[in-house]
């Protein structure tokens, strides 16, 4: 029987043209997708090509289509070599996600429950790949469990770890402790030390019957090495930490200084702002200054409002669309800063030279200059190009002291800035105000810095204040991120906003019936607005329960991402926001400032797919998040080590089905209190109630109750520190005995 759907084939949209040299067009994905499900069974190479009528001169491009597709897991082959649909055969796609005990889990790509992937199962691929797999039956906890079919992607082909050597036999254990497979040394690389750090680089995949082989390109050092955690995180997180050749070389021809010729723009010529008394405010440690204020009283007796001018160093003068400054810039997404260490989205010459704002020279600025009403309403902005002067470089505790301590040497010494300092204390007391009535959430947090003996560790971790001159720049920069988000909305013209959606239906319910049990309530509905938030803030300030309280609240709110759509920010109240204030260290801030400057030529700036910019951004945020969040994990853990056998006062910061997290009070490190700890009993973790609960003493752990612990275990290859129970709480834990 003859299968030959030429006149078919002529006809379907779906055909599209390759490549000139093809005298007919390859069948489209969709055509090969559509003709298999018509057959409704696996078909072999050469039977799938008769079908599509492909030429035997096209088999090789034929194949690479089909290859490309199994890639994508649009399709697949079964063990004779036939090509099928992965949903016929009832397989699903998705990403592995390691654990560190050897099984592993299947995050589904259509959304749907997770796969338990058992440890005979994770022997074949690494944490990150992605594979499919099918439904295998159900696991003792009831959940689906899987089997791999076929390996679409590998994830991992550079790995960072310690060398061991066993009976002369050298494999790498990997940092990240989600592949927990051995890597064995293959010969031919560099001859590491055991302990030594390495990267590794995969060259054989592991496989149902063999071990992951690495080949070492290059060793680090010791683990001690100072700095040598921030070169393992940099590594392990893939954050990109080398520029280009082709950006290095941009940077090269950059000027040291603004030239006269750079008063120009495309739009025509930068406004002169330099007599202007701007101000940089920052802290005692900050080398890059993105951003400088100025302020002043309007109208008779200062109460006709207030004049803010915000200049930002106009980063896009000097990185253009599509260079090697600019690929380097989107690649690493923003700085990352470690501490002792910042790894700059720009090189030095303009982070800490050309675009940062620094005391007593010209520099190129994007001003957001703007008429605010008594009440805290911006009445009038303008954006423009400028260049300007900045005539002090002030710190945060240096300003407190000047505004808010009677004749101290900081105000004697800052006696010419006095009035513009109040002018801007007097704008954020206004704006402080609007806040509120617009109801935005202002949740008390904690931040600490560390601080560092010569040899590089940590000597001590103190919590930084932070005083009301933060809180003055930070009302600045909000005002000037509104206008640009304004301006481009009002414009019509793509921006990546800074969104932050407020709670799923989910976590709305679970938080609700967490606050009955404390007699509280949540108003607004099935769509609480932030200000049903803040007023419930407000009703719970002074209770002892209030970090608790607090702590619930923030986590049932989502993370704030970068998007084109403008869904609004919910924890800020803000109908429409976008960051503009910070080019240096954040793309998406030049991008803004790129879009702006297209407006006020009468033009659009178009960088590409906004979706796919904002998910990238908003990926490389997490990125630094989770490589800084690295970082301190382990100099606690060095700074923790020598103190075992101590008992310290704590909080519960968080709870789980395996224990509880305790944050030490004076000494702001956490550490887990396993759940065989907690005393002679079986406990029950309740997800919605944020606790653990023994089924024969009734004891509970709750978040936020005071307990002390005992420090038993520093592991520092995975930056876990263990505690034991000491004693009964200060606060809650009704029934806890000493562990």
């Amino acid at each position: 029987m003859s299968n030959k759907p030429s006149r078919k084939r002529k006809s379907d949209p779906h055909y599209e043209r390759e490549a000139e040299k093809y005298e007919h067009p390859l069948p489209s994905r969709e055509y090969v997708l559509s003709t298999l499900a018509e057959r409704g069974v696996p078909l072999s190479f050469e039977s799938l090509a008769g079908l599509l009528d492909v030429r035997e001169h096209e088999f090789d491009a034929f194949q690479r289509r089909l290859g490309a597709m199994q890639r994508d897991g649009q399709l697949m082959q079964n063990r004779r070599g036939d090509w099928l649909i992965p949903d016929k055969a009832d397989l699903l796609r998705g990403r592995v996600e390691g654990h560190p005990d050897g099984y592993g889990f299947l995050v589904r790509d259509d959304e749907g429950p997770d796969l338990f992937l058992g440890p005979k199962e994770m022997d074949k691929v690494l944490h990150g790949d992605r594979v499919m797999a099918r439904i295998v039956g159900m696991d003792r906890r009831g959940r689906p469990e899987g089997k791999i079919v076929e390996v679409l992607e590998r994830a991992n082909h550079r790995v960072v770890g310690r060398v061991h050597n066993e009976h002369g036999v050298l494999f790498v254990v990997a940092e990240n402790r989600r592949i927990s497979q051995d890597i064995l040394v293959a010969p031919g690389g560099k001859r590491p030390k055991a302990g030594q750090v390495v990267v590794a680089e995969i060259i054989e995949q592991p496989s149902k019957h063999a071990q992951p082989i690495g080949k070492v390109v290059e060793v680090l050092g010791n683990y001690a090495d100072p700095g040598m955690e921030i070169e393992i995180a940099l590594r392990k997180h893939e954050l990109p930490f080398e520029f280009s050749k082709e950006a290095l070389g941009e940077t090269k021809k950059l000027p040291e200084a603004v030239r006269k010729a750079d008063w120009k723009w495309e739009g025509g010529v930068r406004e002169d702002i330099r007599a202007l008394p701007l101000v940089t405010i920052d802290g005692e440690t900050a080398k890059d200054f993105d951003d400088a204020v100025y302020c002043e009283r309007q109208g008779k007796d200062g109460k006709g409002g207030f004049r803010l001018v915000v200049a930002i160093a106009d980063v896009s003068h000097y990185v253009g669309a599509g260079g090697g400054l600019d690929h380097d810039a989107v690649e690493r997404g923003n700085s990352v800063y470690f501490p002792r260490r910042v790894i700059p989205m720009l090189p030095e010459k303009l982070s800490n030279g050309l675009c940062s704002l620094n005391p007593q020279v010209e520099r190129l600025c994007m001003v957001c200059d703007m008429a605010i009403a008594a009440n805290g309403a911006i009445k009038r902005y303008r954006f423009y190009p400028a260049v300007m002067f900045s005539h002090a470089r002030l710190t945060y505790t240096e300003v407190a002291e000047a505004l808010y301590e009677e004749k101290s040497a900081a105000a004697e010494r800052r006696a010419e800035l006095l009035p513009l300092l109040r002018s801007l204390d007097a704008l954020y007391r206004v704006l402080v105000k609007a806040r509120w009535a617009r109801g935005a959430i202002d949740f008390e947090t904690v931040e600490t810095q560390m601080i560092f003996d010569e040899q590089g560790k940590i000597a001590r971790i103190v919590p930084v204040s932070r005083n009301d001159a933060h809180r003055i720049i930070e009302e600045c920069m909000l005002a000037a991120n509104v206008c640009a988000s304004d301006f481009l909305h009002e414009n019509e013209h793509a921006a990546l906003y800074r969104i932050h959606e407020g709670p799923t239906p989910e976590k709305l319910e679970k938080l609700r019936k967490f606050l009955k049990e404390f007699g509280l309530q949540l108003t607004g509905g099935e769509e609480p607005h932030a200000k049903d938030y803040a007023r419930l803030l407000e009703k719970v300030k002074g209770r002892p329960d209030l970090q608790l309280l607090q702590t619930v609240m923030l986590r049932s709110l989502q993370q704030a991402v970068y998007s084109p759509d403008n869904v609004g920010h919910f924890g800020l109240a803000y109908e429409s926001y976008t960051h503009f204030t910070s080019p240096i260290r954040r793309y998406p801030d030049l991008l803004i400032h790129r879009a702006i400057k297209a407006v006020l030529q009468g033009g659009k700036y178009r960088p590409g797919k906004w979706d796919e910019i904002g998910i990238h951004c908003s990926q490389t945020e997490r990125r630094a998040d989770e490589a800084t969040r690295d970082v301190e994990s382990w100099l606690k853990c060095y700074y923790m080590q020598d103190r075992i056998g101590e008992e310290f006062a704590g909080s519960v910061s968080a709870v789980t089905s395996f224990g509880i997290f305790v944050a030490l009070d004076d000494v702001f490190v956490e550490g887990l209190v396993h759940i065989s700890d907690l005393g002679s009993d079986y406990f029950h973790y309740d997800d919605a109630k944020h606790q653990l609960v023994g089924e024969r003493t009734g004891k509970r752990f709750r978040l936020a109750d005071r307990v002390r612990v005992q420090l038993v275990r520093v592991d520092m290859e995975s930056s876990k520190i263990d505690f034991r129970l000491a004693e009964a709480g200060e606060e809650g834990g009704k029934g806890r005995r000493r562990g």
